[in-house]
């Protein structure tokens, strides 16, 4: 049975600037071309849920404008549930301008537009679907306190929480005991606890920390080294499948979008969820752009 998904989250569109590598300050670099795909955080993890077989809807906000209309479609012909998003006319939608190297690597500039529009009405008109769905996940690229809105609904109902701290930023502490799995990269997870990452010392450390702010799940994604799992009953690091990246852009979405489409409620099978979603990011980092690099579960089948 597939699981039924609520992502509270970004829309973007993307301007992708292709250059031979990342300027450093005060450094001019050409620019080879310019790419448009939609993105966010939120729709990449939306539709790496929905093209992993989950019943997706979106609680979100756009501008009345023509990025708008285009993500709106964007998400509609992906199948998944657009009742829930907003529009403003007095707000742009969301935007990221995305530096991306020859080698795969990118930087993200990130405009939030009326992803920061999400209203506490209008989560509540969403009650029904966020306390009749099995997972709930949510970033930063909106209001921590949407996220606390929705996440507050699930307590209860057997609802799971998946927060992405990305892009981190202090956690507001009413978070921490409404959330279920935490999943940052090793530099967002340095950003929120304060514990660089070097080691496996460094990691459990880390891990120990959200537990006891009252997470008990800690997945810390480590990129080309894996992913580090942490439970009251588990403490591993599961290693990444070997691929050569053109574009990282919409890895960490697709892990997490791919995560909760395969997880099961009770986390009985989280260490066969992880493989999947990384093999879902692997097959993601070998393409370009952001939704439209994103596989379906036939995709990783065929290709694991």
């Amino acid at each position: 049975m597939s699981n039924k998904i609520v992502v509270v989250g970004s829309i973007n569109v993307d301007r992708t600037l292709h250059i031979q590598q990342i300027p450093k300050p005060g450094e001019t670099v050409r620019v080879r071309d310019i790419t448009q795909a939609p993105g966010g955080k939120g729709a990449n993890q939306a539709v790496s849920a929905k093209r992993s077989g989950s019943e997706v809807t979106f609680i979100g906000a756009i501008g009345k404008d023509e990025n708008g209309k285009f993500m709106l479609a964007t998400l509609s012909k992906e199948g998944i549930n657009i009742d829930h998003i907003t529009s403003f006319a007095d707000e742009k939608t969301g935007n990221a301008t995305i530096m991306l190297s020859d080698a795969g690597q990118n930087s993200i500039l990130m405009y939030p537009g009326a992803n920061n529009k999400i209203s506490h009405s209008q989560i509540n008109s969403a009650a029904a679907v966020l306390k009749s769905s099995n997972f709930i996940v949510a970033n930063f690229e909106t209001t921590q306190e949407a996220i606390i809105d929705s996440f507050k609904l699930a307590k209860g109902k057997n609802v799971k929480t998946i927060l992405n701290p990305a892009p981190a930023s202090k956690i507001n502490e009413k978070l921490y005991g409404i959330t279920d799995v935490i999943a940052p990269n090793e530099t967002e997870s340095e950003v929120i606890t304060g514990i660089h990452i070097s080691d496996k010392d460094s990691l459990e450390k880390t891990g120990k920390y959200f537990r006891n702010k009252g997470i008990p799940v800690t997945l810390i994604t480590l990129g080309s080294k894996g992913v580090f799992l942490s439970t009251p009953n588990i403490t591993k690091l599961i290693p990444a499948y070997k691929v050569k990246a053109k574009d990282t852009t919409a890895a960490g979405d697709t892990f997490i979008g791919a995560l909760a489409a395969e997880l099961k409620t009770d986390f009985s099978n989280i260490e066969d969820a992880i493989k999947y979603a990384q093999q879902a990011s692997s097959i993601t980092v070998q393409r370009y752009g952001a939704i439209p690099s994103i596989p379906t579960r036939q995709e990783i089948k065929n290709n694991y």
